[in-house]
């Protein structure tokens, strides 16, 4: 089994993709140590894959997985149903052999009757894909920790869908109030890639306090259950070193490094302090 590989979820880095380009986001990234970058909410026009394609060669930066739904989520969107011969060229472009469905559609969280309709059709493509060298990936979120007669989303989707791979975000799987160590250790063999991070309780902000001298209740209740944060690696509670070590052993071959939402921060800054803090804990050998 190859060594894992520590990278980057590009999703976090897409105002930066427009704002510089394709080609100098990567270069930045390559410039700050990682060099593997998962592809997500990145248009892929001719031009943004010519520059990936053009940035992984000249910066020997892997392509870990490319991004793709099973049917439009907005107008014009691109995906397996509507554009499948242009997403497995786009994944043979840039060399990328994992494509990753990134999260549930909206519609399917209706019922258990839509997630097992989904986890079909996402098991049909899975196939399909099979055939093109390319192997299809599910992406968590908290809410595949919804049980439904006893049994968790996610394990639902695992059993109607065994073609499927999976992509843990350790993240979401603390937010749905499993231990991400544990839910590693049950999908060995079936997780490919892992999101990397952590997982902040933030302080209440001054707002709060101000709304609750005014007799705002609400207001403070609000802000009071909304202060889960997502955090840079080390800024947060999460048992990093246990998860990265099991991430390993349940077969990961890339671990990617992502942050939500950076509250007001450089995403780039972000990005470094991460490394810092893997780089201090022992784990610069799998850049």
């Amino acid at each position: 089994m190859s060594q894992a590989k520590i990278g980057v979820q590009a999703m976090m880095l897409k105002e930066k993709f427009e704002e510089l380009g394709a080609y100098e986001t990567l270069k930045k990234v390559n410039e700050l140590g990682y060099h593997s970058i998962e592809v997500s909410q990145i248009p892929m026009t001719p031009e943004n894959v010519k520059a990936i394609k053009k940035a992984s060669v000249d910066f020997d930066m892997e392509i870990a997985s490319m991004s793709a739904g099973l049917k439009p989520q907005r107008e014009g969107q691109e995906s397996l149903s509507t554009h499948f011969d242009k997403i497995v060229a786009d994944c043979n472009a840039v060399g990328a052999d994992i494509l990753r469905i990134g999260m549930l559609p909206f519609d399917a969280m209706a019922s258990l009757d839509k997630v097992i309709e989904f986890a079909h059709e996402a098991n049909h493509y899975a196939e399909k894909l099979a055939e093109q060298g390319i192997k299809l990936y599910y992406h968590n979120h908290h809410i595949e920790f919804t049980k439904y007669d006893g049994k968790f989303l996610l394990d639902i989707i695992r059993e109607e869908a065994p073609l499927l791979g999976f992509e843990l975000d350790v993240h979401w799987v603390q937010r749905g109030g499993r231990d991400p160590i544990d839910v590693l250790k049950e999908y060995e063999g079936k997780v490919d890639l892992v999101h990397l991070k952590d997982y902040r309780i933030a302080q209440l902000p001054d707002e709060a306090f101000v709304a609750l001298e005014k007799g705002d209740n609400e207001t403070f209740m609000l802000a009071f259950t909304n202060v889960v944060q997502f955090a840079e690696l080390g800024e947060g509670t999460l048992d990093l070193p246990g998860i990265i070590e099991q991430s390993i052993k349940s077969g990961a071959r890339y671990l990617l490094v992502e942050q939500d939402d950076q509250y007001g921060r450089d995403p780039f800054d972000c990005l470094e302090t991460s490394r810092d803090y893997l780089y201090e804990n022992g784990y610069k050998h799998l850049f």
